[in-house]
């Protein structure tokens, strides 16, 4: 085993407590905002921790009292949940025979790479036909259709990540399992999906943050509780219809916790899948 010298393993500490303190001081100092009282946030010189913890933000915001911030944010949130599945499930459910059709017949990859060549388009280019085309289905301010626009961003690229998983699947399994008798769907079933699944599982964490984090088209297609997700719901808060930036805050810590525990959850998978193909042979 290589013995590494106390200097390089003091180093490597020093160095993630850093990476750790650069990614997670927002977050907190987000979490002290949403617990301290608007007079700690307004008082000069700035109070880095308040004088007594005022949890009363978040019973406001999860409250579904009729015509409250609480209704409108849990509605958004709701909305959310809902836009951010529909697409996430749609997109890895067409990810997966695409990926592994492009994987298996490299002719076709050209399609692929067309696709992701729309990512270099900025998102306001294609406002407008796909405004036109939410209006004539009768989609606009609704969850389906902007789950539908979304699948339109998380497919291309969850393709992609499938792709890459496949690519580090050996041919001649499946192959092996084809000469002994077994048909396509059985060999994707007992052997191309089980070796497949971490990368499955990294694809579907990444359609979700994508989905849940988009704001462009969430704002332009939404007008009402009806659809608005809560990257828009935030945005209202901060656009100057109330004076609390703790209320702000809050709605940013609620809002980060689902991605935060689905990432916690499924960090392992996320590491396989991020990893698969690293090494071959």
């Amino acid at each position: 085993m290589e013995r590494k010298s106390p200097v390089f393993t003091a180093f490597v500490y020093v160095c993630a407590l850093l990476l750790a303190a650069v990614i997670l001081a927002p977050l907190a100092w987000l979490f002290v905002m949403s617990i301290s009282p608007a007079a700690d946030l307004a008082a000069k010189p700035l109070r880095w921790w308040p004088q007594a913890a005022d949890f009363s933000r978040y019973a406001q915001l999860l409250s579904r009292a009729e015509n409250s911030a609480g209704a409108a944010f849990t509605s958004s949130l709701r909305n959310s949940l809902e836009v951010a599945g529909m697409a996430t499930l749609a997109a890895v459910v067409l990810a997966v025979p695409a990926g592994w059709a492009v994987s298996r017949a490299p002719s076709v990859g050209w399609s692929l790479s067309m696709v992701i060549a729309t990512y270099m388009l900025p998102p306001v280019a294609l406002s407008v036909p796909l405004y036109m085309s939410l209006s004539y289905l009768g989609l606009l301010n609704n969850v389906f259709g902007l789950a539908l626009i979304y699948l339109t961003i998380l497919a291309p690229f969850t393709t992609w990540l499938m792709k890459s998983g496949f690519d580090s699947i050996p041919h001649e399994i499946e192959a092996a399992a084809m000469i002994d008798g077994a048909g396509l769907l059985q060999t994707w079933r007992i052997i191309t999906l089980p070796l497949a699944a971490p990368v499955v599982a990294t694809s579907a964490l990444f359609a979700v943050l994508l989905a849940w984090d988009e704001f462009f088209y969430a704002l332009l297609f939404t007008s009402d509780q009806r659809a608005k997700t809560l990257t828009v719901a935030i945005a209202d808060l901060a656009g100057g219809r109330v004076s609390d930036y703790g209320l702000i805050a809050t709605a940013g810590v609620l809002a980060a916790l689902p991605p935060v525990l689905i990432g916690l959850f499924m960090q392992r998978a996320l590491i396989s899948g991020l990893t698969s193909g690293g090494v071959k042979g």
